[in-house]
């Protein structure tokens, strides 16, 4: 996905913002709503994957990278060895959340389940009180950070199996799963709809609440990277994702917003 607002030619200073899908609606938002504020600004979104906004970071060839992730070891030590020095803004926290067709009589998953199903080890949804149909495995892929919390938070690192239809971005999971009775996938909370159901992990249902309570299992910070401390144009659009204005945004978007949590601030990449 790739979008460009333009102002009038006389404009000036150019903000580029690239990487993950899963941020793509909390940044679409807030720059709508900063734009009307700062006319003169051309600002360039684009989607892609955390990886592919890292990536640019160190390239120098975005102003914010978008991450639904934490910015990788390896990846800080090749920013510095180009002298970029990531310097990472919670703008948000968000909940993974297993999505299943609506037509699918499963309604919650345990951890362990979802873990052995994305494994390829659960392979039928009668294995977990469903009907006796396949069970089709829909993943991000592997430039995502939504692929890699999930891969964290739920395989404990094991990998997916080879049979996972891989997408390219949430929204493409939703749709995959909402044309599929046999499909699972997973997803940011804010991109949860009618045309797919949310399934419980653990007995829980992802909300806003039980991000906030912490007795949601699959949760996790989203990001956006700047190079060092974030100047001009790229500080005003940092300041105001984080502004009150910015995060009432932030949770009409189905996201939970960073003052409403204990996760906030920002502080340099990993070293």
């Amino acid at each position: 996905m790739f979008l460009v607002w333009s102002l009038p030619a006389a404009a000036a200073t150019t903000l580029v913002i690239k990487g993950s899908t899963t941020v793509l609606p909390v940044a679409q938002v807030a720059l709508e709503a900063y734009m009307k504020s700062h006319p003169g600004v051309n600002i360039s979104l684009s989607g892609g994957g955390s990886g592919e906004g890292i990536k640019a970071l160190i390239d120098r060839s975005t102003d914010i990278a978008n991450s639904s992730r934490e910015i990788k070891e390896k990846e800080t030590a090749s920013a510095k060895a180009k002298g970029v020095s990531p310097m990472e803004h919670v703008v948000a926290i968000d909940a993974i959340v297993p999505i299943v067709n609506p037509r699918n009589k499963v309604n919650g998953l345990t951890l362990d389940q979802l873990s052995q199903i994305y494994q390829g080890k659960i392979t039928n949804w009668k294995e977990v009180g469903g009907d006796n149909i396949p069970i089709v495995v829909v993943s991000r892929d592997s430039s995502s950070g939504t692929y890699e919390s999930w891969g964290h938070l739920v395989l404990n690192g094991a990998k997916v199996t080879p049979k996972a239809q891989l997408q390219a971005s949430s929204g493409a999971v939703v749709q995959t799963v909402s044309k599929n009775r046999y499909a699972i996938g997973y997803i940011g909370l804010g991109y949860l709809n009618r045309s797919v159901k949310g399934v419980s992990v653990n007995g829980i249902q992802a909300s806003v609440q039980t991000v906030l309570a912490k007795t949601y299992p699959i949760a996790r910070p989203l990001y956006m990277y700047t190079d060092g401390q974030p100047k001009g144009e790229a500080a005003g659009f940092i300041r105001f994702v984080l502004s009150p204005a910015g995060q009432k945004l932030v949770e009409k978007e189905g996201f939970v917003p960073v003052q409403a949590s204990d996760k906030k601030g920002a502080k340099k990449g990993k070293k």
